[in-house]
């Protein structure tokens, strides 16, 4: 049995209070670019892993290094002087003893390829083979980390921390305003309207009482920016797009949106990119430093340190026990009665299952009071949550789970 406590949290609610700060770094943010290529990286020696010996063994590569480089963007065009640096560290299985002998694992090409692939798939104007240098240092897991997953293999696999996950639901008006306009500014659909946007934007949302602003940083690529007065009609244009896209999803809140505060027209001073990402300009990016398992970066709830990006899916607490703890909190939000907020914390202890927890604690804001069936529910979705946590691995090798 999980040992699971859930009780009452008395608070008056993130809708409530009267300052709320969230912040979302997308795509093309170092910090992001640095957990995207941890977990292709990831997901690269889980799938070769598991073609090869049926098994995903011990790795853990959440130690990624954007270095930033230099570019010289100019009116219709620009170029880049510098490339990025990327340095994947960590540890991984480098070798297999079989009974044929030892079998080497091709760590260097899997993780080129890893860091290359999800370059091409994320950015339309940074080439990995002439913007970007991909260095590794990867190195054996440590003999008692390694010991505890591969005894692990044998059953449910064992914790390789003592650590704890952090999940809460649902997103505020503000949480989810933020999220969305990230995810607005770098879809397909933007892109293919206002190509100046790049990939890197960050988005910070400050709520007091029933006004937003919005301060949004956007990496305007220079080749379809002819002078200045384009320049300032491209932000006037983006500005108008996310403020009709924020109308149709609230009208409940005042909505102020500011882009590229630090432009000093008059200096000459722009926020113009060749490539779309500020990496280019020397700016640098390590992974963890970005947005938590719900995509957000969000300083007036409870959040977990933890970087998600890069360890392995199977055993790595760190990873697996966020990822739960969102599934539980939206779980429990949305199927219990009477759930105003609900937050979840799930504490692991080294080298015990998976699954058993040394807790699971659920704090429930209700709407009027917590009751023994609300009680009983939370549990029972926890319970079934937990026991089904090793099911996680393979959903997020397949990229079903959202990791940041």
């Amino acid at each position: 049995m999980v040992n699971i406590n859930v009780s009452e949290y008395r608070w008056i609610g993130i809708e409530n209070i009267d300052v709320e700060i969230v912040e979302r770094k997308g795509v093309g943010h170092p910090d992001y670019m640095a957990d995207g290529i941890a977990e292709a990286v990831s997901k690269e020696l889980s799938k070769y892993y598991l073609k090869r010996f049926n098994t995903i063994l011990h790795h853990n590569v959440d130690k990624v290094l954007i270095v930033g480089g230099q570019a010289y963007p100019t009116f219709g065009g620009g170029e880049v002087l510098q490339p990025i640096y990327v340095i994947v560290s960590g540890r991984a299985t480098s070798y297999v003893r079989t009974r044929e002998g030892v079998e080497f694992i091709p760590i260097g090409t899997l993780v080129l390829r890893a860091a290359k692939n999800w370059l091409r798939e994320n950015f339309r104007f940074l080439n990995p083979e002439e913007h970007v240098v991909i260095d590794y240092k990867i190195g054996h897991g440590s003999a008692d980390l390694v010991g505890l997953f591969e005894l692990g293999l044998k059953r449910m696999p064992l914790a390789n921390d003592t650590s704890f996950g952090t999940g809460f639901a649902p997103l505020s008006p503000l949480e989810s305003i933020v999220y969305g306009v990230e995810r607005f500014l770098n879809s397909k659909e933007l892109k293919n309207k206002l190509p100046v946007v790049g990939e890197d934007v960050k988005v910070m949302g400050l709520r007091v009482g029933k006004k937003i602003r919005l301060t949004i940083a956007i990496a305007m690529v220079s080749k379809f920016v002819k002078d200045k007065g384009e320049y300032m009609a491209l932000k006037d244009a983006i500005k108008d797009a996310i403020l009709d896209y924020i109308a149709k999803k609230t009208a409940e809140y005042d909505v102020e949106v500011h882009i590229n505060t630090a432009d000093k027209p008059e200096e000459g001073i722009l926020y113009l990119t060749v490539t779309g990402t500020s990496a280019e300009h020397g700016d640098d990016g390590a992974t963890g430093r970005g947005n938590r398992v719900n995509g957000l970066i969000t300083p007036m709830r409870p959040m977990s340190l933890e970087a998600t990006a890069g360890k392995n899916p199977v055993s790595h607490v760190g990873k697996l026990y966020n990822v739960v703890a969102n599934i539980i909190a939206n779980r429990v939000y949305s199927e219990v009665k009477g759930v105003k907020e609900v937050y979840v914390n799930v504490l692991s202890q080294i080298g015990k299952p998976v699954n058993e927890p040394q807790i699971v604690d659920i704090k429930i804001v209700p709407i009027e009071r917590l009751t023994s069936d609300m009680i009983d529910d939370a549990k029972s979705i926890a319970e079934e949550t937990m026991n089904k946590v090793s099911e996680l691995t393979y959903e997020i090798i397949e990229n079903k789970i959202q990791l940041f």
